[in-house]
């Protein structure tokens, strides 16, 4: 930070001489009480890129902001709360305007942290130091991956990118927009307001600012201790805990093969995606199979397979047998430490039919199913059930889509937690929904609030129907029939109930929960399942007939009152609208 001061002459002064002698004096008092005190002339020089990963950043945060608008109130509170957890925190709290250039003690203490954390007030763009200190933050960001956090306290976050509002005055006062460092700061500053951040509004509708320094600790804290300090990203909300416990699952010798497994839309692409790229480096050749499932479908196995050991063997591989029968590829492979991710399978003949027996000691192999059956089936050495979010990632997952920041806007917070509350933690659905709602008035937002229970989300529905198309008959009877009537009954009252209907009912349940198409939960007693599924039942039933007659069930009392006043039934909706009057 650097505040608003007229600048200093260049050349000394008995003023400045005396102002010398004192801090001096004052630095040595303090060191010699041991406190651990941060001066300009000792910060480091920039690490040289041989030197910067082995040595460790002198302060977790550097702390930007206008002194005028926050230093005695957010900003204070925001520097207390992250000193508290033992954080060194840059916080240039005492340094006069130097124009229109960074420092060089500043711009080594940027290079010198790990993260900067942005207050951008209402004055902000008034200063010139602080916009060179900006777009120092950014070139950094551009250049080195350095994490930037923006907090838009009391701003629109629409004007710090299109440099309207108060910022626009700001900048005319700066001078000529064809001025090079003017253009710099303008870049710069809308960049920033295209970066993931909160919104402070300020305002009775508005949280609390203490809510606000807790959740931004706990943000900053989560993105220090994963030990990567890259840009933040959506996809990777609330993913660091799963990713250590993978990433010690293949640091485990007897964990070769490793299969994650959940329902469609829950992340499972996007948890070995980020642990591909975090250990690729580690092995000789590796390969992503993306969407294995759909990909069989269009090009069958031989060309898949052939994808494969192209890539894990550096050059164009064609096997036309069901089996790796030649004894020179074999060999060859089994030279090979390699990475490979079998993303989506759903048939465990198919983790053997790529040939991963072969590949050499110390391989790993990650695949990712909805069915844990396939896994067990196909050998895997390790499951990991990937779970839903909690309820803090899943409103900043919601908030990154819906308003491109990681908290909702005071005035949307209320419609906010109705929709995450709907997703139920599911990460597709909060990404769906959040899209959806992008720029949209409150007005629609509470169309949408309205629709939830009534209409199928179709982006998610095609993720989740994939799932049902690959049930046997009986299974998808199943399904349709617990969306539509037993979400939420005894589960033994169900087994009981259907077991008169479909022989194999029982098996049929377990299946449905190993393919993520019921809750794991219905292990406790009780039946459950996402209401997604249950809108996906209900809409494929729907699209049966026009007719509510002819569809196989009814769960609407109008549609059953109008089927038997008007004899519409037809054969395969009697047992089902007996069980209707049975339940309802």
């Amino acid at each position: 930070m650097a505040s608003s001061s007229s600048s200093s002459s260049s050349s000394s002064s008995p003023q400045t001489d005396t102002c010398l002698n004192f801090i001096t004096h004052l630095l040595k008092a303090l060191k010699d009480a041991m406190m651990n005190v941060f001066f300009h002339d000792e910060i480091p020089e920039p690490l040289s890129p041989a030197s910067a990963s082995s040595t460790r950043l002198k302060h977790q945060v550097f702390l930007s902001f206008k002194g005028e608008d926050t230093r005695l109130n957010f900003t204070a509170h925001l520097l207390k709360a992250l000193k508290d957890t033992g954080m060194n925190v840059f916080f240039d709290e005492e340094t006069l305007e130097k124009g229109e250039q960074l420092s060089q003690a500043l711009s080594r203490a940027i290079a010198a942290s790990n993260l900067s954390i942005i207050v951008l007030s209402v004055d902000y763009a008034s200063s010139k130091s602080c916009l060179a200190e900006l777009s120092d933050i950014m070139r950094r960001k551009d250049t080195q991956g350095h994490i930037v956090l923006p907090i838009f306290y009391h701003v629109n976050p629409s004007d710090v990118r299109n440099l309207g509002g108060s910022f626009k005055k700001s900048f005319n006062g700066h001078g000529s927009n064809r001025l090079p460092q003017v253009q710099r700061w303008k870049t710069a500053f809308a960049e920033v307001g295209k970066l993931k951040g909160w919104h402070t509004e300020g305002g009775k509708f508005d949280r609390p600012e203490t809510e606000y320094i807790k959740d931004i600790v706990e943000y900053v804290i989560k993105k220090l201790m994963s030990g990567k300090f890259k840009s933040t990203s959506a996809e990777l909300v609330g993913i660091d805990d799963q990713k250590q416990t993978i990433l010690r699952l293949i640091e485990q010798e007897d964990s070769r093969l490793i299969g994650l497994w959940g329902q469609g839309g829950i992340g499972k692409t996007t948890l070995s995606d980020v642990i591909y790229n975090e250990i690729s480096h580690n092995f000789e050749n590796t390969c992503f199979l993306l969407n294995v499932r759909e990909k069989l479908k269009k090009q069958g196995m031989e060309s898949l397979r052939n994808q494969l050991l192209s890539e894990l063997l550096n050059q164009a591989i064609h096997v036309d047998t069901p089996s790796i029968g030649s004894t020179l590829i074999q060999e060859r492979l089994n030279n090979k430490r390699v990475l490979v991710v079998l993303d989506d399978v759903n048939d465990s003949d198919q983790i053997d039919c790529f040939g991963v027996k072969h590949f050499g000691d110390g391989s790993k192999i990650i695949v990712t199913s909805r069915d844990r059956q396939v896994l067990k089936n196909g050998g895997v050495d390790k499951i990991h059930e990937v779970k839903k979010l909690n309820d803090n990632d899943s409103l900043q997952l919601f908030s990154t889509f819906a308003f491109k920041q990681l908290n909702p806007a005071a005035d949307f917070r209320d419609l906010s937690n109705k929709f995450v509350e709907y997703a139920q933690r599911s990460p597709l659905a909060l990404r769906v929904l959040g899209s959806k709602l992008y720029k949209k008035s409150r007005t629609e937002w509470e169309s949408e609030v309205d629709k939830l229970k009534e209409y199928d989300q179709p982006k998610i529905s095609h993720i989740l129907r994939s799932s049902y198309d690959d049930l046997d008959e009986v299974e998808k009877n199943i399904f349709l029939d617990i969306a539509i009537f037993f979400k939420g009954t005894l589960k033994k009252d169900v087994e009981e109930i259907l077991s008169c209907c479909y022989k194999g009912a029982v098996c049929g349940i377990s299946n449905l929960i190993d393919k993520c198409l019921l809750d794991n939960t219905s292990y406790n007693g009780w039946i459950c399942m996402h209401d997604m599924l249950e809108e996906m039942g209900k809409d494929i039933v729907r699209k049966e007939s026009i007719d509510p007659g002819k569809r196989s069930r009814l769960w609407s009392a109008k549609d059953v009152y109008q089927v038997l006043k008007y004899n519409k039934v037809s054969l395969n909706c009697i047992y089902i609208l007996f069980i209707f009057h049975i339940f309802v």
